[in-house]
């Protein structure tokens, strides 16, 4: 039994440490499955803005080409999109990462200051928001190539 005003000893123990671990990491802000992602040129859920609202994805119509019927011409376009978006994402991505990279060794190296700090978060941002652009931009070429059929049979079959 607790004498009067004496916590349990569970109080006292240090709080969870959900970052704990996380130090080891090449960028710190950034998982291992995020960096292979950005180099791998994967979409992250960048264009759910895009996806959610009937703009369909060059690798999901890719995937879903035969049950939306594309012509040849359909398939041969949207395997080219998907070449060069994959291509322009990869590049975007590595400017990610050296900018996340940037960030992280201001404070690894102890020289975080407010400009130089406003600095190269603004430079993440703006890579960041530069490899959404691409991966969205996607997404309205795909949309302009299929008929107004195949965007509806794309979202039931996507489960939209």
């Amino acid at each position: 039994m607790l004498a009067r005003g004496q916590a349990p000893a569970h109080h006292h123990e240090a709080p969870a440490a959900p970052y704990a671990g996380q130090q080891q990491r090449e960028i710190k802000a950034l998982s291992a499955q995020q960096v292979g992602d950005l180099r791998a040129g994967r979409g992250m859920s960048l264009a759910l803005a895009a996806e959610l609202n009937s703009y369909p994805g060059p690798s999901h119509v890719l995937a879903l080409a035969d049950a939306l019927a594309l012509s040849p011409a359909q398939r041969a376009r949207t395997q080219a999109l998907f070449s060069q978006m994959q291509h322009e994402a990869r590049q975007r991505g590595e400017a990610v990462l050296a900018a996340e990279r940037a960030l992280d060794t201001l404070f690894s190296q102890q020289q975080a200051t407010p400009p130089l700090l406003a600095a190269a978060s603004t430079e993440a941002a703006l890579a960041q928001g530069q490899l959404r652009e691409s991966h969205l931009r996607y997404h309205l070429a795909m949309r302009a190539l299929l008929t107004p059929e195949q965007v509806a049979a794309y979202n039931r079959l996507r489960g939209y």
